[in-house]
Formats: C-alpha cells, sequence, structure tokens
C-alpha cells in the first residue's frame, strides 16, 4: 500500500511539510502526489471523526441491511444509485452473505429512522427484506479508540 495514502487515511491533518519529515521526500513532490491522488479520484475527500456521543442532540445512526433482486443489466448499480440518493444515508456498501447491501443512515430519533427505512428504503422497487441495526456505542471507528482502557474493561481503580 502506499505509504502517503496509509498516512492520510489514518490523519489527513498533517501538512505537506510533516508528511515530507515522515516519508522523507520532498515537499513538493508530496504536494504533487496529494493533487494527482485527488484529481484521479483515489482521494475522495476528507473528514474529521466525531465522537457523536459526546454531542448533545446528535441524533441516531442506524446500519440497514437490504436484500434486493438485481436489475436486468444493471444488477445491484440502478438500485444502489436510488437508495444513495436519499439525504438520510451516510455510507453503502456491496456486501457478499445474507444480504446484498449495508446501508448506513442518519436520523434525528430512532423512530425517524424506522419511518424512513419503512416509508422510503422498502419502497424501492427490487428491496427484498430490510434488517435495521441501531448503533447504541462506538468503541472504535477509523483506527480510533473511543473508550478509555478504564471503561473498556468495566473496572474501575480501587485505592
Amino acid at each position: 500500500m502506499d505509504k502517503l495514502l496509509e498516512i492520510l487515511s489514518e490523519n489527513s491533518s498533517f501538512t505537506p511539510k510533516e508528511l515530507s519529515l515522515m516519508l522523507g521526500e520532498p515537499e513538493d513532490y508530496i504536494n504533487a502526489q496529494i493533487k494527482e491522488y485527488e484529481q484521479s479520484g483515489v482521494i475522495k475527500g476528507y473528514q474529521a471523526i466525531v465522537d457523536w456521543e459526546k454531542v448533545p442532540e446528535a441524533g441516531v445512526t442506524a446500519i440497514i441491511e437490504l436484500k434486493v433482486t438485481p436489475q436486468k443489466e444493471t444488477g445491484f448499480d440502478e438500485i444502489a444509485k436510488r437508495i444513495m440518493a436519499f439525504e438520510e444515508v451516510t455510507s453503502m456498501y456491496l456486501m457478499a452473505g445474507a444480504f446484498d447491501f449495508s446501508v448506513m443512515v442518519k436520523g434525528a430519533t430512532m423512530q425517524e429512522v424506522a419511518s424512513f427505512v419503512a416509508r422510503k428504503i422498502s419502497c424501492v422497487d427490487g428491496i427484498k427484506a430490510t434488517a435495521t441495526h441501531f448503533m447504541l456505542k462506538t468503541y472504535k471507528l477509523g483506527g480510533l479508540c473511543f473508550v478509555d482502557d478504564e471503561e473498556a474493561d468495566g473496572r474501575s481503580m480501587v485505592l
């Protein structure tokens, strides 16, 4: 794997100068590589990893698994385009296994997400079944641990 991409995927806030020092490459080479990755679509964007549990009224996240009937000539792509067009959808993956798609959805409440699934997702042609799983707690995301050691093992230190 490309070391520059690996570093940026873990922390995109490094400056080109810092990346240059880390990789032992000239800064102008690093800038050119990043620009090439952005223009070619290898780098799609940059974002912060947020612990939404610490944000008041951040809403809820759910994973919606979908079983679908692939469309003739377009397979899964046409259904995927229709599903990912909904603003509630934050991520979508084609999977192997019991379900065909995994869809991440954000909403204000569990009821809002449930209504979204019932009124919008399940009405899309080709959807055979859905399974909704609400995210209750984040332990690790993007390689970052969201709990401290004491909380992770369920014990506290007694002095």
